[in-house]
């Protein structure tokens, strides 16, 4: 094999990554998810001018209801003034509220308003109808692949 030829196979192996191995499973699967993610993020609704980490803290709301401020920094891996920054803005939006922790009227329990269980509803059905129908497109034997990757996922999520 020549020398251009060896280059070119090498080439070609950093843009084609072995799929058998972890790590080149990692490398194909990497650039897809967030592409995917990004795709996702970018059907939400403009118009009401929130960002990803407003959206996200929204959302742990509305999955796993009231929370004091320091169980949401926790939840999205951000410190807490950071988090207060966040609740501020959508406070001010209409999106969440705040009131005296049950225990210590020094913590700040947050909770979603209707107003902000809207709006996650409403991105939601934007970002699960473009994704129908991107998976619409698909064969019947793909959407079963991916039917069986969902608990692979979340459970790679997870860990």
């Amino acid at each position: 094999m020549s020398t251009r030829e060896v280059v070119q196979q090498s080439t070609k192996d950093l843009h084609a990554p072995n799929l058998r191995s972890t790590p080149g499973l990692a490398s194909a699967l990497r650039p897809s998810i967030l592409r995917l993610a990004r795709r996702l993020r970018q059907m939400r609704d403009e118009s009401a001018e929130l960002n990803s980490n407003q959206l996200s803290a929204m959302s742990v709301l509305f999955n796993h209801g009231d929370q004091l401020m320091g169980e949401l920094a926790e939840r999205e891996k951000v410190r807490p003034p950071s988090m207060t920054r966040i609740v501020n803005d959508l406070e001010e939006g209409g999106y969440v509220t705040r009131q005296p922790g049950p225990h210590d009227k020094r913590q700040s329990l947050v909770s979603l308003t209707d107003r902000g269980r809207d709006m996650i509803i409403a991105n939601r059905r934007r970002r699960d109808s473009w994704l129908a129908v991107r998976l619409a497109e698909l064969t019947p034997a793909e959407r079963d692949i991916l039917r069986q990757a969902v608990p692979i996922l979340e459970k790679v999520n997870h860990a």
